[in-house]
């Protein structure tokens, strides 16, 4: 897989020690950054000598002429020291850095050959598909690739391609004798955007989950993976945005039908209501892009990756701020006729889909919309 290859490569080089004096890991896929560590700690770092052979530093924090002093040093207490260097960042900021640059260079061109340097450019975002790499990051890659890449080993941690991540699942689930039916390694790869790291360990809990049964099916990602439940919710409130009732109202009754089913009406309302202020967040910051999205949603508000383009599609279907205040009220009134035991709450909610999907009524000075529509 071509995704995984750079990486794999890595690792190889590290198993048989065909290690060069210095590596630039490039990119934020953090599955493949753990891959990599992990093999140096398994065949470079004794467990037990790890706090002598095994250091931490951030170009932010650390002096390069201190961490390079450091990596010439031989240590008396471990045979192999191994350097990871996050903040690369901070060697092609505002000003001259070449002294910098030239360091490593003159570090690598006589090294220490019990000591490797591992520089984390983890700044830079690489797709699967490299044509549609962010400007910024291309030019930040190139700079790298021009400078460091002359005498350092450029390792690329890009993202993968959703077909090779459903393959990935499928091959490691085989190694854990356990089964994942296609239909459910492509809603992970699909319900967690195809980043590596929290399909790998989501697929974790899923494995635990299965058990003796030994089989994932859609079902149980459904259930076990919050960012497929999610994914439901955005195809609700697609419908409802659209107005499209009959849509909407299936999506529903799937919804529903998986899972905890009626008992989790309050999860579900409540992961609705959060859409929805989003969604009013959006449209009162006027967002048109992924990065305006992210700029404008804070920590702990924002939506899962696969969602972005979909909920500013969604909230530039509403007309106005008015439409999705109306929305969040109707929310909160489903919510406290849920919270009274009702008979039914699937009737509870698909009343709420069939006010959601209806047309607001024009406003009546003095009149409230609630009011109206008594």
């Amino acid at each position: 897989m071509r995704s995984f290859a750079q990486a794999d490569r890595f690792v190889s080089d590290v198993q048989a020690r065909r290690l060069r004096p210095a590596y630039v890991f490039v990119g934020d896929e953090a599955f493949f950054r753990r891959r990599c560590r992990e093999a140096i700690l398994q065949h470079l770092v004794p467990a037990e000598l790890r706090d002598f052979s095994l250091f931490d530093f951030d170009l932010g924090e650390t002096d390069l002429a201190e961490i390079l002093d450091r990596a010439r040093t031989p240590s008396l207490m471990a045979p192999f020291q191994v350097f990871f260097v996050r903040g690369v960042k901070n060697l092609f900021g505002r000003g001259s850095n070449e002294e910098k640059l030239a360091a490593i260079e003159v570090y690598c061109k006589d090294p220490n050959p019990d000591a490797v340097l591992i520089f984390v450019a983890d700044h830079i975002s690489i797709p699967a598909d490299a044509r549609r790499m962010d400007l910024t990051d291309k030019e930040r890659y190139q700079r790298i690739r021009e400078t460091m890449g002359e005498y350092c080993g450029i390792v690329e941690l890009a993202r993968v391609e959703e077909g090779e991540a459903a393959r990935w699942i499928g091959e490691y689930c085989a190694t854990r004798e356990v089964k994942i039916d296609p239909d459910g390694s492509r809603e992970l790869v699909d319900a967690l955007g195809g980043d590596m790291m929290m399909i790998s360990n989501e697929l974790e809990k899923l494995i635990l989950y299965a058990g003796d049964k030994k089989r994932i099916t859609l079902g149980d990602v459904e259930t076990m993976v919050l960012a497929a439940k999610q994914r439901s919710l955005y195809e609700l409130t697609d419908a409802i945005s659209a107005k499209d009732r009959v849509r909407a109202l299936e999506v529903l009754d799937a919804i529903l039908s998986t899972g905890e089913g009626d008992e989790a009406a309050i999860g579900h309302l409540y992961m609705l209501a959060k859409t929805f202020r989003q969604m009013l967040v959006i449209v009162e910051r006027n967002v048109r892009d992924q990065r305006m999205l992210w700029a404008a949603l804070w920590q702990g508000f924002r939506v899962p990756p696969f969602a972005a383009d979909d909920i500013i599609k969604q909230a530039r279907r509403y007309k106005s701020k008015r439409e999705l205040t109306r929305a969040i009220r109707l929310v909160a009134k489903t919510d406290l006729a849920l919270r009274s035991n009702p008979p039914s709450k699937r009737l509870v909610l698909e009343k709420l889909v069939f006010d959601l999907t209806a047309e607001p009524k024009p406003e009546v000075p003095g009149w409230s919309q609630e009011e109206l529509s008594v």
